[in-house]
């Protein structure tokens, strides 16, 4: 298990990381769908939905957006790993994606960046990690 945080504390595990990113990109998919939906009515009622679920997609992106930078890019990205570069591009390449799915509802957006999310284990995680990671997820 891997675990790390700005204090040491240990409290904090890189797979679960990856999975609560998963979690955060189903939200802002969803919140997507129900903006387009609630958006084919102008009644108040429907407004004011429609504001809480941009407002709810905007912070799952920006959830994403600080776990990358100050958790993974921060503490774990290491500049001895040797996948440093290609973790380093695949992370920047996520949260410009992350960014994307702030400005618009074009789901294209979210589902690159699950592509980016799962091409970073890929890179990030040893066999032993992705095991765990998959484990992990088969249970959310």
């Amino acid at each position: 298990l891997f675990a790390h945080c700005q204090i040491p504390c240990g409290i904090y595990s890189d797979a679960m990381q990856i999975v609560q990113i998963k979690e955060d990109l189903r939200t802002i998919d969803k919140s997507i769908t129900m903006i387009k939906k609630l958006s084919e009515n102008s009644d108040p009622q429907a407004l004011n939905q429609t504001n809480r679920w941009i407002n709810t997609k905007d912070q799952h992106a920006q959830k994403i957006q600080d776990v990358i930078s100050q958790y993974f890019l921060t503490q774990r990205v290491k500049q001895n790993s040797k996948n440093y570069e290609n973790e380093l591009i695949t992370l920047h390449q996520l949260l410009v994606s992350v960014m994307k799915c702030k400005q618009s509802v074009d789901k294209e957006n979210v589902k690159n960046s699950v592509k980016l999310i799962d091409n970073f284990s890929e890179l990030y995680f040893d066999k032993h990690g992705l095991d765990h990671l998959n484990k992990l997820q088969t249970k959310s």
